[in-house]
């Protein structure tokens, strides 16, 4: 396969987004099904190895969602920082493991040609993720009302 394997940043970044929200079921989920029909619909096949590999990306990413507490409005720098470190672990166990193990292992691809697809992947969706769902994650906090911050008159 050739190019297929790649999501689209505005892709990675709403998987990054939607889990860190709604928890590690909609991220594992979310990045297994559209991962899967958007190989299935753009190439008429399915990758499975990188279907797993964007899912558990969803799913860890989720999981340090569930310390977040966005909607009450709260993304602090610290928040920010751990975000960033666990999504860029996501991305390393996802695309420098999962993917390219699983590549050599169902597909018998060549390894110097699924790590180095697995380095740009890792790269390219950590940087992604890192400006665009640190911008969007707290845009989303900022729309959502801060616990304790309204007071009856």
């Amino acid at each position: 396969m050739n190019n297929q394997k790649g999501l689209s940043v505005k892709s990675v970044v709403a998987i990054g987004i939607g889990a860190a929200i709604y928890g590690p079921v909609v991220g594992f989920s979310v990045g297994f099904i559209g991962h899967a029909l958007s190989d299935f619909l753009m190439y008429g096949q399915t990758w499975w190895s990188w279907v797993l590999a964007t899912a558990v990306l969803g799913l860890i990413i989720g999981l340090y969602g569930m310390r977040l507490d966005l909607e009450n409005g709260v993304f602090t720098t610290k928040q920010m920082i751990g975000f960033n470190i666990v999504q860029i672990i996501a991305n390393v166990v996802s695309w420098l493991i999962i993917a390219p193990v699983g590549d050599i292992l169902i597909y018998s691809e060549p390894q110097n040609k699924v790590f180095l697809q697995g380095a740009t992947a890792t790269i390219t969706n950590s940087i992604s993720i890192l400006i665009l769902g640190t911008i969007l994650l707290k845009a989303y906090a900022a729309t959502k009302v801060k616990k304790g911050s309204l007071r009856r008159d």
